[in-house]
């Protein structure tokens, strides 16, 4: 057993809390002591979570942190509530964003990629792996994040390796992935194709070229209009809507493409949008994906006028070697002069960028990999509406999911990278084969051939991602990890990935296990700035997570994250958020650190919560109770926001602000018995509170713990508190509410009148009736000491005293003589002055208000304004009128 660098059991607590010392006394406790290590509880229900695999591209950023500490927090509470929870830490290789990281790097020295080869690069590729590998655990050490590392894994471990290439053939075989010639997304920088997610949309201030294509009999033209003109070079024809008045005698014509002089012919389709500019479109199958599907239905040549760079081929004629934005330049000119360039508008659009390189992404033909998605489609919508598919959270996010997959394209896996894993397909150069195996081939299984090569590409990293829940656990072999854990409990993730990664692994878990991969899905949003933009590089606007644990804690950041938040809405990331978090831990450790005090020499036997307790007492032991019944079903909800209200008030408010307060009078008094059953009350609330707060703020709660007379090894294992019938006391809380509203209602009055706390005052309190008064006189010594009394009467039937001010509460009414604490007619004065700056403050609005001119200019922000301050001058003069009224009389 593994000791922390303090002693335990010791009950000083240092003047103030330092989250530094207590992260790192307590991480390496834990680990040390694999507290977080599931299967070591065989007879209970298992809770399981893989974590959303980060890419090992470089440090964490603050959105991870969000989506780390919801799962922390959730694994944290399963743990405690008595499950055999596991939460499977590990990392995703990241294709193309690590690929490109590496090459960048070897860029800076002068190499490229194909200077060193494909094995000596993957070399490097690895070396960059484990380095930031290490980073990420690093940062998760920091983050106080409860994993499992004895279960850690990488998409390219040697078993997540054999999961794929099971996939891969399994599908192959069913005709579910094929190669085929396509229009793909195509990174010409990086020379490869890219998913949907690795493409980002930009708002270009663009142009829209019209261009006229004469008909070859010379009967006439149609005019077309272009966002990109280079691309007219690989037109195979113009498309018109068949039922389109302009054009139907045009149809089955022949036009001349201009500067190439191909032929192409004029086609009807219903793809063509009659009424949107000329109701004409150039169709260009090999650079436009919605070209490429009408090319098909007509039987269109396919002209690729780009290579794999972006430059232009021979199929370019003249412009061939041209990059595509100055073949544009070019070709611009060429169309002015040759009289087919009609029109030239400004245009905005958007325009795809590689997510990886920044170049602009095209729409590319090319021979790929894809997987027909439409059979695994239909099963996962079949699951999801028969009730057995996933449950989203918030509910709104399965219409997303179903609309997408209801719709859904195939899918392009294959990468031109070398870092990933390698297709397994073999073509035969003696026979001409295709050979898809889940061993290495060295011979053609057809004809005996050695002259076998492997294709060079690599699959796309959403694939093996896709296989995340149960490859991680040792699918495709039925592992006992497999059997225990699968399917998981929950995932966390973001509502961006939704499409591309969430859908994804639903498909593949349906068809490879025959169960929904998880139970339930929470969606959160993204961390943006407090301005609301998202963060990123080039705002410089960006938050290291590192650095909010440096300047307040790891639970400081860990609280605001998770309570800031509602299920898929964004969080806007405020500094002033993390202070109010840092201060409420400090609350919470000077409350403790009260305690401690009062609990030198108190040991867990000691603590009994039995026999008679005080108002105070059994008010507490109530609202703890139903604090730990709320805090529990909002979790169960993951209403992760409303959890932290809930404890933030518990802890603040009634905690510190009130029990604590009036604990001091048994603790400071004379009465042994009442003393020690304060103690134990104090012992054992704060013993339940540190668990209810522990998900959220693992390291001050297992300090505060552990200093608490306690059994166990730590607060990471100690049981959840649970809703007790037995501290269900609704009398106390009638009697506490009537005490804390009388002890507000007097310092509210003292505040009004100026008379400080220190300052004894005179108070009488009218009952209702004889219940209230009861309550009340049961109560007398908190009413004493918290409204700091010299002369306290009660009764059913006072009469009102001369110049006293007065205040209702629920089942009494107060009187507050003020005769020798205040000078009635120089407060009078006081409040009259008040009252006529007032009155000329409400006049000033009411005639700005009145004046037509104002009102019809003036913004309505700024009118809204001046009714605001009407009605705050106006409440306030009420007040100060009342006031004087009751002073007078």
């Amino acid at each position: 057993m593994s000791e922390p660098t303090a002693n335990p059991n010791q009950t000083e607590m240092s003047t103030t809390y330092d989250p530094r010392a207590a992260e790192q006394k307590w991480y390496p406790y834990w680990m040390n002591n694999e507290f977080f290590k599931a299967g070591q509880r065989k007879d209970a229900k298992p809770f399981t979570i893989v974590i959303p695999p980060p890419n090992v591209t470089g440090i964490l950023h603050i959105g991870h942190a969000l989506d780390f500490t919801l799962q922390d927090i959730i694994i944290r509470a399963k743990r405690m509530q008595g499950y055999d929870a596991l939460w499977l830490p590990g990392s995703d290789h990241a294709g193309i964003a690590t690929q490109t990281k590496v090459e960048q790097k070897l860029r800076e020295g002068g190499v490229s990629r194909y200077d060193l080869g494909r094995e000596k690069f993957l070399e490097k590729v690895w070396d960059w792996k484990e380095e930031y590998a290490n980073t990420i655990r690093s940062q998760w050490a920091k983050m106080g994040l409860s994993l499992d590392y004895s279960r850690e894994r990488f998409t390219l471990d040697e078993g997540l390796s054999k999961a794929v290439r099971e996939v891969f053939v399994k599908l192959y075989e069913k005709g579910l992935i094929y190669r085929g010639k396509r229009i793909i997304n195509w990174d010409p920088a990086a020379r490869t194709a890219l998913s949907d997610i690795e493409v980002e949309y930009k708002e270009i201030q663009g142009h829209l070229y019209h261009l006229k294509y004469e008909l070859k009999d010379g009967s006439g033209s149609i005019t077309v209009a272009t966002t990109r003109p280079e691309t007219m070079l690989g037109d195979t024809a113009v498309a018109v809507h068949p039922e389109d008045e302009r054009y139907k005698d045009m149809i089955g014509k022949t036009l001349v493409l201009p500067i190439i002089g191909r032929e192409i012919p004029v086609i009807a389709d219903e793809y063509v949008d009659k009424t949107f500019g000329s109701g004409a479109v150039k169709i260009t199958p090999a650079h436009d994906p919605n070209d490429f599907e009408v090319g098909l239905r007509h039987d269109l040549p396919q002209i690729t006028v780009m290579d794999e760079s972006g430059k232009m081929n021979e199929e370019a004629g003249k412009y061939k070697g041209l990059d595509r934005s100055d073949c544009r330049k070019q070709i611009v000119l060429d169309l002015k002069e040759s009289g087919v360039l009609i029109n030239i508008e400004d245009h905005t659009h958007q325009v795809g960028h590689s997510e990886r390189s920044g170049a602009v992404v095209e729409p590319y033909l090319s021979t790929q990999w894809f997987v027909a998605m439409q059979p695994l489609a239909e099963r996962a919508i079949e699951a999801q509406k028969s009730g057995k598919g996933v449950n989203f959270v918030p509910d709104r996010f399965e219409r997303t999911y179903l609309q997408w997959i209801e719709n859904v394209r195939d899918w392009c896996i294959s990468r031109q990278l070398w870092w990933g894993h390698r297709i397994p397909a073999w073509y035969c150069d003696a026979c001409g084969e295709i050979h898809v195996s889940r061993e290495d081939m060295t011979a053609c299984p057809k004809c005996g051939s050695q002259e076998l090569r492997q294709d060079e590409d690599v699959l796309d990293t959403w694939f093996s991602s896709a296989l995340w829940p149960f490859s991680t656990l040792g699918w495709p072999e039925e592992t006992e990890d497999l059997k225990r854990y699968y399917p998981t409990s929950v995932l966390v993730t973001g509502y961006d990935i939704i499409y591309f990664w969430v859908a994804r692994m639903i498909f593949t878990a349906l068809e490879f296990t025959d169960e929904i991969p998880f139970k339930d899905v929470l969606m959160h949003g993204l961390v943006r700035d407090s301005e609301g933009r998202k963060m990123s590089k080039s705002l410089g606007n960006g938050v290291d997570p590192l650095e909010v644990i440096e300047k307040y804690g790891t639970d400081a950041m860990r609280y605001m994250l998770s309570t800031g938040i509602t299920p898929g809405q964004d969080l806007r990331f405020r500094w002033e958020r993390v202070e109010q978090a840092r201060n409420f831990a400090n609350k919470i450790w000077n409350a403790s650190r009260f305690a401690l005090m009062n609990l030198e020499g108190f040991k867990a036997e000691d603590i009994d919560i039995s026999g008679e307790l005080t108002t105070a007492d059994r008010w507490i032991l109530h609202r703890l109770n139903e604090t730990a019944k709320d805090v529990t079903r909002l979790m169960d909800a993951y209403e992760f926001g409303e959890t932290g209200r809930t404890l933030y008030n518990f802890i603040w408010d009634d905690l510190c602000d009130w029990y604590i307060e009036f604990s001091k009078l048994s603790l400071y008094g004379e009465d042994a018995d009442a003393k020690r059953k304060t103690q134990s009350v104090l012992a054992y609330v704060l013993d339940q509170t540190m668990r209810l707060i522990h998900p959220f703020m693992p390291f001050i709660s297992e300090e505060i713990w552990q200093h608490l007379p306690h059994e166990g090894e730590t607060i990471t294992l100690a049981a959840w508190p649970e809703f007790n019938e037995a501290f269900v006391n609704d009398k106390a809380v009638a009697e506490m509410n009537t005490l804390m509203d009388l002890i507000r209602a007097v310092r509210n009055i003292r505040a009004e009148v100026n008379v400080p706390m220190s300052k004894k005052v005179e108070l009488h309190i009218n009952a209702s009736g004889q219940d209230s008064l009861n309550i009340i006189e049961n109560n007398l010594i908190y009413v004493r000491r918290f409204c700091n009394t010299s002369e306290l009467s009660t009764g059913t039937e006072l009469s009102t005293p001369e110049k006293a001010m007065t205040a209702v509460i629920s089942g009494a009414e107060l009187y507050f003589p003020l005769a020798g604490l205040i000078d009635i007619d120089q407060e009078i004065a006081r409040l009259t002055k008040e009252k006529e700056t007032l009155d000329k403050e409400v006049l000033r609005i009411e005639k700005k208000l009145g004046n037509e001119g104002f009102v019809s200019k003036a913004p309505e922000k700024v009118i809204e304004e001046e009714r605001a301050k009407l009605a705050d001058y106006s409440d306030k003069r009420t007040k100060v009128i009342a006031r004087i009224d009751e002073l007078q009389n």
